[in-house]
């Protein structure tokens, strides 16, 4: 195995992990799924075929996200979806702490709940502080964020708004990003984009013991 594939592992095997190894928290302090109840229920074992061929290499301990075994129940979208999803999991090049600060500023934005809660522990683990968790939901804005930091959760906020990153914010990722990084960007945050607006809409409730947003 190249050096580059045993990180990608490796990293999706530290994703993994501290998703299912939370913190203890406040739910009134915390923001929390929109619904309250699931609209499509997970789905559980036995696994068909096709489930069990998306769900088993995802089982941790016996279990399975609910991101993931909601979107089992249709499993060809699932496949298809899971591909890119595991790409910018494991060999998207943003370094990973760039990463999340665009993933959590764009779950923040909609309000995405359990995407905040699923990146909370890997944010903290690769770097991003606590405080810096609270910073993220005021936005780039916040008189605490280094130059470069502010302008990727720009990018993300302007994504959010107009589907547009402007020239002054695009101008300054481009002096330290490549061409296909600055591909990725607009790539992970229309991703998680995306993963709000499914998560959201399907009800899906957190796992035991997860920590949404911050609430002031």
């Amino acid at each position: 195995m190249s050096l580059r594939l045993k990180i990608s592992a490796n990293c999706l095997v530290l994703a993994t992990t501290v998703l299912l190894n939370p913190s203890n928290g406040l739910a009134q302090e915390t923001g929390s799924p929109p619904l309250d109840t699931p609209r499509v229920e997970r789905v559980h074992k036995p696994y068909s075929a096709s489930e069990a061929s998306i769900l088993l290499p995802r089982e941790r301990d016996g279990s399975v996200l609910g991101v993931w075994s909601t979107c089992a129940n249709a499993p060809a979208l699932c496949k298809a979806w899971l591909g890119f999803t595991d790409y910018l999991l494991q060999e998207s090049t943003l370094p990973i702490r760039d990463r999340e600060l665009l993933i959590l500023r764009i779950g923040y934005l909609n309000q995405g709940a359990y995407e905040w809660a699923a990146h909370r522990s890997l944010a903290l683990s690769v770097g991003i502080s606590e405080s810096e968790l609270k910073a993220i939901t005021v936005g780039s804005t916040h008189s605490g964020w280094s130059d470069w930091d502010s302008t990727l959760l720009r990018a993300a906020e302007e994504l959010h708004n107009g589907a547009l990153i402007s020239d002054e914010t695009w101008g300054g990722l481009s002096e330290r990003y490549t061409k296909r990084q600055m591909m990725e960007i607009v790539f992970t945050v229309g991703q998680y984009n995306m993963v709000a607006m499914y998560l959201n809409s399907l009800g899906v409730q957190f796992e035991e013991g997860w920590i949404g947003y911050p609430i002031d």
